[in-house]
């Protein structure tokens, strides 16, 4: 798919692709055998927190092989040997896709991504460690009663962007989206940028007042 449709399409293609695996390839197994559901950020890409399963550029990986994301999830699992299927009764919302769906990673795509997930990574260290999610796909950690993360996209915001997000709202200019503040991911172009906007909102969230009503 490199080479068919817009850059755009083949982000929102290989964003609901990598979910699904980190879902129903990596997270699914691992919750049913180890218990959690975290994921992590690795080389290349991301796995899981306790499984031996990875994504590294476009290709599953396990300590004994490698295939490339392609076909479904279905046939991924059974290439690596585990039970495919996301985690159940955790959660409602989740990629969508089902495990005979076919999934398409365009490699520049799952490049970039990889990208952004590691400067995240390397940016929301300063605030703990930072958990990949299967559920939304996101990268965060929460200190002080506020979230700080970074997403790939979504259905309200398809383009990367990085959030802060109080658990109690507040009142300010900074805070521009209904769960706190958001930031597209072009318009912080490396992890010191990335950094000085969640720094931001971790001043904004000690200054403002809480919202009411």
């Amino acid at each position: 798919m490199n080479n068919r449709g817009s850059r755009d399409e083949r982000w929102m293609a290989t964003r609901r692709a990598l979910h699904a695996v980190a879902e129903s390839v990596i997270a699914g197994p691992q919750y049913r055998t180890a218990g959690t559901i975290r994921l992590r950020v690795t080389p290349g890409g991301f796995g899981g927190l306790v499984a031996p399963l990875r994504v590294e550029g476009a290709e599953l990986v396990w300590p004994d092989g490698r295939v490339p994301l392609a076909g479904t999830c279905r046939q991924l699992a059974d290439a690596a040997g585990v039970p495919v299927g996301p985690p159940e009764g955790l959660y409602a919302d989740g990629s969508g896709v089902g495990p005979d769906e076919p999934v398409v990673v365009d490699a520049d795509m799952a490049a970039d991504l990889a990208d952004w997930f590691a400067r995240g990574e390397q940016a929301l260290r300063w605030f703990g460690d930072p958990v990949l999610w299967p559920e939304h796909f996101d990268l965060g950690v929460a200190a002080d009663r506020v979230n700080y993360g970074i997403s790939p996209g979504d259905a309200a915001h398809p383009a990367p962007y990085a959030y802060v997000g109080p658990w109690e709202p507040r009142r300010g200019p900074f805070w521009n989206a209904p769960f706190g503040a958001l930031r597209p991911a072009a318009e912080l172009p490396d992890a010191d940028a990335l950094g000085a906007f969640l720094a931001e909102g971790r001043a904004a969230a000690e200054r403002d007042p809480v919202a009411t009503g």
